[in-house]
């Protein structure tokens, strides 16, 4: 049985621990601005028909975050976190250069 003054120790940690869960939540829910110098380099744009196929020969149609290996599917969500870009959320009708199809 807990006594009360080893359930007070308890709560504060027990707090902090959420706040610090919470954080690191909200940072994931981060959306990829195309501005981004890194998200420029690679070509990325929220729709995969905007892509620079002069700039990037590599795009072809059909292409698209959703079909791509490094995309880590969020159910029912039209975003999802990318590892390219420090797991910030990319459209799922997106496009970069990283681009490597899904297995």
């Amino acid at each position: 049985m807990t006594s009360r003054r080893s359930f007070i120790q308890i709560v504060p940690i027990a707090g902090a621990l959420a706040l610090c869960a919470r954080g690191a939540l909200a940072a994931n829910d981060v959306v990829v601005d195309e501005k981004d110098p890194q998200a420029a380099a690679l070509g990325y744009v929220a729709d995969a028909a905007k892509a620079d196929k002069a700039k990037f020969a590599k795009f072809a149609p059909g292409q698209n975050c959703a079909g791509c290996q490094l995309y880590q599917t969020r159910p029912g969500s039209a975003t999802a976190p990318c590892p390219i870009f420090g797991g910030k959320l990319v459209a799922g009708k997106g496009w970069c250069s990283a681009w490597a199809k899904r297995a």
